[in-house]
């Protein structure tokens, strides 16, 4: 059986500690205006830790919100799924791509240093049909920037697929406080609102004149208190520039370090996180994390898009390839 194990990706200017586990993302360490580095990423010391913890920081994971009564047909075929997030099914099942050890299949140093991970996901796994061929390439492109190339291929049945890249940022770095003082920038003029378990309705809402509304640069803290505990919607990216094939997602800001990371995606959404049930987590260096330490920005396929016939499809068809890139690009 593979080993979990951790792997730096450094260029001499951004330092990168990734592992097999998950495809997790456990350091970033980048400048901040004085040239200072600092982790602005939230997770564990240990790879033990993050196999132990049920809170999952900056890992690979499928992107379902699914009711249970619900599942999905398929092609005819009703699929029953695991619940494990009660009444719903999330983030992939009882063992998502998160929890399971990928093959490091590429593991390159220099200038625009990069590694591959592939899975074989087999027919039924967590209900879900078919074999499937996935990898995710990371690779540092440029002195600070990070792109991730994630690819799924169906071998003999068609299979929803969404894969979503869950890392906790703080741009401010470890004990820092919230992050309720960044700024974001968000390019979409809609989200998709959620019901009472949080499963999107199927309706597209415009955020001008809600607390939604990202579309100008503003503290996250802002009007958090006007969305419960805290943002945790689904962006509809829309209206973004293009960079490398990608569109502009997000702009997210510390005014401390002027630290910024600008998000490029192929995706059609983006789950805005702030990190509302995290509490009293030990973390890095006896770190504790708690509610709006961090913000996650995981652009994905929207939420149960598989039962919304209006949302953009899923489905990924045998021989047919699923492509999903993110682009985080990091200046001061």
């Amino acid at each position: 059986m593979a080993e979990a194990k951790l792997f730096e990706l450094n260029n001499g200017t951004m330092r990168v500690i990734v592992s097999n586990y998950g495809c997790t993302i456990t350091s970033v360490f980048v400048p901040d205006k004085d040239g200072k580095l600092a982790d602005v990423v939230l997770g564990f010391d240990t790879i033990e830790l993050y196999q132990a913890m049920l809170l999952t920081l900056g890992v690979l994971w499928v992107v379902w919100q699914i009711g249970s009564e619900m599942g999905f047909t398929l092609n005819g075929v009703e699929y029953s799924l695991p619940i494990n997030n009660p009444p719903n099914t999330l983030h992939g099942g009882n063992k998502g791509y998160d929890k399971v050890i990928w093959e490091v299949a590429e593991y390159k140093q220099g200038d625009t240093p990069s590694i591959t991970f592939k899975y074989d996901s087999l027919d039924g796994e967590e209900g879900y049909p078919g074999d499937v061929s996935f990898s995710a390439t990371y690779t540092l492109t440029s002195k600070t920037t990070m792109r991730l190339d994630m690819e799924g291929v169906p071998k003999n049945k068609a299979t929803p697929i969404n894969l979503a890249q869950h890392t906790y940022w703080n741009l401010a770095g470890l004990k820092s406080g919230t992050v309720l003082d960044h700024t974001i920038q968000i390019w979409a003029d809609h989200i998709t609102p959620v019901d009472q378990n949080t499963v999107p309705t199927g309706e597209i809402m415009p955020v001008k004149g809600t607390p939604f509304d990202f579309t100008t640069a503003n503290k996250i803290g802002s009007r958090i208190n006007e969305v419960g505990i805290g943002y945790d919607h689904n962006y509809v990216l829309e209206c973004g520039e293009e960079k490398s094939g990608l569109k502009h997602a997000a702009k997210l800001k510390d005014p401390a370090s002027s630290r910024t990371l600008d998000l490029w995606t192929n995706a059609p959404g983006m789950q805005f996180y702030t990190a509302n049930y995290v509490s009293g987590v030990v973390g890095k260096g006896g770190a504790v994390y708690g509610k709006h330490l961090a913000a996650c920005l995981e652009t994905q396929g929207f939420p149960n898009a598989i039962n919304q016939p209006n949302f953009p499809t899923v489905v990924v068809q045998p021989g047919e390839k699923y492509n999903h890139s993110m682009m985080f690009e990091f200046s001061t």
